[in-house]
């Protein structure tokens, strides 16, 4: 393979890369998270008290916290058990 065959793999490489990306940034089915995503900074709390509607971000991290927790549970007994 000479250097010109393999540059113009890599061009070929790299433009289906980029249409690849582009698909995906673009496609509406994301187009609410993005939206939401890019609100972010300004969602503060409304001068009712209100707190914004959240994205789901933080029940994600919080369930995920209480799978490790009780992942820890589980180990910490199988551990006294073999002791």
């Amino acid at each position: 393979m000479d250097q010109g065959t393999l540059g113009a793999i890599s061009t070929v490489l790299v433009a289906i890369a980029f249409v690849a990306v582009c698909w995906w940034a673009f496609s509406p089915r994301r187009k609410k998270r993005f939206d939401d995503a890019a609100n972010l900074p300004f969602a503060d709390e409304d001068q009712n008290g209100k707190k914004p509607e959240s994205s789901g971000f933080e029940e994600e991290a919080e369930g995920s916290e209480e799978q490790t927790e009780h992942a820890d549970h589980r180990n910490r007994d199988e551990t006294d058990r073999r002791n």
